[in-house]
């Protein structure tokens, strides 16, 4: 899988090189990707990128964790502590679904902050020159929202520049900036987003039914190209077995809804369904359900 997500990256570099007219579509898939690559860390905070657990984190940390601005050692107690208290006041990841659902003014102005770098801009620059100041005050580390970490500055400005170098010894310097940093400045954090709100925004129960803790998004080919690579959109199943790796999350899927429990999960049928409910447009996709299987329709049919 990491193979295949730099492998990814690489491709839709060469593409937009060559064929500088699809440099957007390969901005949406290079950000998409290093989505990818913090859903590998993710995998890698699980234990699950390999069986020896050294090579595990160095794979998990240098290979997928640094390039995008993260430090799996910071990540992993972080992300344990959210499943351990998944959507009670204790998670850390509360703040994220809490808000919801908001107005549809409200997410489009979140959306345009991350396209138009802003959210970058807060988390890459800002918040670790606040961190910086608040060691100096108190002489002690802290770390900061999930995915970035202050400790993770120096090697990813390292790892960074090191490719940054490479661009300039091809001759393609404008790549770095337009083929990698600018998919990482907009379409990673809108990504990002978007896969936060499906995960856990608007499931009702979600703080006492552990089968309602987060919420499954049926995924297309599309939606798995653009948004949710790596099996992400499973996130019930992962909730409930957090230790089964990502590639065999659908087959648990299709284990888990077949058992009485397993029906009461949360599943959407698409990520524009999801936005639906997320700004209140839309019925959630358990209520739905209810509604249609009142009208007496045949319930197969939705499958």
């Amino acid at each position: 899988m990491i193979l295949h997500c730099w492998g990814v990256i690489a491709l839709s570099i060469a593409l937009g090189v060559w064929q500088p007219i699809l440099i957007p579509l390969c901005v949406m898939i290079i950000g998409t990707r290093q989505l990818g690559l913090a859903i590998l860390m993710h995998e890698a905070a699980h234990g699950a990128l390999a069986k020896n657990l050294k090579l595990n984190d160095v794979l998990g940390h240098w290979l997928c964790a640094v390039p995008i601005g993260a430090s799996l050692n910071a990540y992993r107690p972080y992300h344990l502590s959210h499943h351990r208290f998944a959507q009670q006041a204790e998670d850390p990841d509360f703040i994220l679904s809490a808000p919801f659902p908001v107005s549809g003014a409200s997410l489009r102005r979140k959306m345009i902050r991350d396209l138009t770098g802003q959210t970058f801009f807060k988390q890459r620059v800002l918040l670790p020159l606040a961190i910086l100041r608040k060691r100096a005050a108190e002489g002690e580390a802290h770390d900061y929202e999930a995915i970035v970490t202050g400790r993770s500055v120096a090697p990813f400005l390292l790892v960074n520049a090191a490719m940054l170098a490479g661009c300039v010894a091809a001759g393609l310097w404008w790549a770095y900036f337009v083929l990698w940093l600018l998919p990482m400045a907009t379409w990673f954090p809108l990504v990002t987003r978007l896969r936060n709100i499906a995960e856990h925004a608007c499931v009702e129960g979600s703080a006492t039914d552990p089968f309602r803790a987060a919420r499954t998004t049926r995924a297309s080919w599309w939606e798995r190209a653009l948004i949710a690579p790596y099996w992400v959109n499973f996130h019930a199943e992962h909730h409930l077995f957090m230790h089964v790796p990502c590639w065999n999350l659908p087959r648990l899927h299709r284990a888990v809804r077949e058992t009485e429990p397993g029906r009461r999960m949360e599943v959407a049928p698409g990520y524009l369904v999801v936005m639906g409910e997320a700004t209140g447009r839309r019925r959630s996709a358990t209520e739905a359900q209810a509604g249609f299987m009142a009208d007496g329709a045949d319930t197969s049919v939705r499958k």
